[in-house]
């Protein structure tokens, strides 16, 4: 039962083959099992590709199942169009096509599975990227907030400046006027004479216009500190909004890029075996010996197209007879008088009738 699912799977003729040896048989079951089992592993590779990209495994299965078959039956197409022939050039001419659709094959359903085994190494080169976009999205975003910020922090150093200045000021009255009191500078006179109250004077009013100015700048040293917490509340608020996009970069074209990060060779090798694999039937059926199936295949076949010729022959002979012996009786009735007066009769007949109803048709007209 299990030979005749797998000669089933390899396209073969099973009547035909039912007529040849065992090893006839066997040979054509190997290559239909090897036909079943490139489907199975399509089936693996391509639920998993579709698993990455649908997050849903029954999603994936049935997606999975429908392109086995097709692998299935392509590849079993592709074997059974193969015919054994006495020169090899001519069938490995007729196989060319059939090979390049193999290695596409190949390289559609080597893919996956690469992407499976080197899973870890895969996440790896992906957290790498995830870090890399997470810091580059930072940048970004921070090139949209920074110049604000440090436009906002510039306006307080200068409301600070200002307020140092005029500090610096209201100092150097008070050492003025205090000077002036010991008798060390100004006037040089010990006491509190009226060049001492002027000065002092000049000193309370700068120290009152330093209080008001440190007040003023203090609120709107306050004021520009909230827009900065603000700015830097959005886009923490930014950052944290975009993240997830990046958390989510695992999709299958992301895979394959990481996959195509990694050294070639071991990819490049899983891919051979996977060539090898799809390829095998193909192989097998160019190197193996003309059997007898072949040999009774092509036996059917010229039959076939035997009797096909002879038929189309036979058609074109009867045509071409029919149309002889009809031209032959139609000359011959041109000289029947009999049939020459009564063709004469009815279509003087018809002549008739057809200007009776004429006339009745203009008379109505004018009615």
């Amino acid at each position: 039962m299990l030979q005749r699912f797998f000669i089933l799977c390899s396209g073969a003729d099973s009547e035909l083959l039912a007529t040849c040896s065992k090893g006839e048989r066997n040979k054509y079951a190997g290559i239909g099992a090897t036909v079943f089992f490139t489907a199975v592993m399509a089936f693996i590779a391509s639920s998993y590709a579709l698993f990455t990209v649908f997050d849903n495994v029954y999603t994936a299965v049935f997606f999975g199942v429908i392109w086995g078959l097709l692998i299935f039956n392509l590849d079993r197409f592709i074997v059974s169009t193969i015919k054994k022939r006495d020169s090899f050039k001519n069938e490995l001419l007729q196989a060319a096509p059939r090979i390049v659709l193999a290695i596409i094959i190949a390289i559609v359903i080597s893919k996956p599975l690469e992407m499976k085994i080197f899973e870890k190494e895969i996440n790896q080169v992906l957290l790498e990227q995830k870090n890399e976009l997470t810091l580059a999205n930072k940048e970004q975003l921070a090139l949209q907030y920074t110049p604000k910020v440090d436009a906002l922090n510039e306006k307080i150093s200068a409301l600070k400046d200002e307020v140092d200045t005029k500090e610096t000021e209201t100092n150097a009255l008070y050492d003025t006027y205090i000077s002036e009191a010991e008798g060390t500078a100004g006037t040089k006179l010990l006491g509190k004479g009226p060049v001492y109250a002027e000065k002092r004077e000049k000193h309370d009013a700068a120290l009152a216009e330093l209080q008001a100015l440190k007040l003023a700048n203090k609120e709107k040293i306050a004021d520009l500190e909230t827009q900065i917490a603000t700015l830097d509340a959005e886009y923490a608020r930014v950052v944290d909004t975009s993240q997830p996009i990046i958390d989510g970069y695992d999709g299958l074209m992301a895979r394959i890029t990481a996959l195509d990060a990694l050294p070639w060779l071991p990819s490049f090798f899983i891919f051979l075996l996977f060539l090898a694999i799809e390829t095998s039937p193909i192989i097998a059926k160019l190197l193996a010996p003309k059997g007898e199936y072949d040999i009774k295949l092509e036996e059917a076949e010229s039959i076939l197209a035997s009797w096909v010729a002879q038929k189309m022959a036979q058609r074109a002979l009867i045509t071409t007879t029919d149309r002889e012996m009809n031209q032959q009786i139609y000359e011959d009735l041109k000289g029947e008088e009999e049939l020459y007066g009564y063709k004469k009769k009815k279509a003087a007949e018809l002549l008739r009738l057809q200007a009776d109803t004429f006339h009745d048709i203009q008379v109505k007209g004018l009615e």
